[in-house]
């Protein structure tokens, strides 16, 4: 099964939900990944940026959900915290390099290899988009289906 994960910047949450059915393309502009559990990443990159737990992080209800079409398969579009969307429009480099490589080491404590190259290139990519938002009042979303 393949999973398609579009990153992109919306002006509110009703805004994003719109998006839901057919994706933010043509919409929004978007930086589209794909094949990993991109909640459970929100909740882990969140979590090394903060030095939280995981389980601390999930109890803040991140990520939170802004729509589900209630399909178990079908799309849906969650919002990336402001405390994420934060971190990521501040990161340096370095420390984008040193999140991505905690990351890899946590996917593979749980048995699931990824490319340290391919960390980077998405968190380098979506502190990209974390920092067009700037001081305005809109947000990072995510649509996955």
């Amino acid at each position: 099964m393949s999973i398609v994960i579009k990153f992109f910047v919306a002006p509110d949450a009703e805004a994003a939900a719109g998006v839901a059915e057919g994706g933010p393309d043509g919409v929004f502009e978007s930086l589209t990944f794909g094949n990993f559990d991109v909640e459970e990443a929100l909740i882990e990159w969140e979590g090394i940026f903060t030095g939280r737990s995981f389980e601390e992080v999930l109890d803040d209800d991140v990520p939170e959900t802004v729509a589900d079409l209630g399909d178990s398969e079908g799309p849906l579009v969650l919002a990336v915290s402001g405390t994420l969307q934060a971190a990521l429009s501040s990161a340096s480099e370095d420390r984008l390099a040193e999140v991505s490589l905690l990351w890899v080491a946590e996917r593979a404590a749980d048995g699931e290899v990824f490319d340290p190259e391919i960390a980077v290139w998405i968190l380098g990519g979506l502190a990209n988009v974390a920092r067009t938002v700037g001081e305005g009042d809109e947000k990072l979303y995510c649509w996955v289906a």
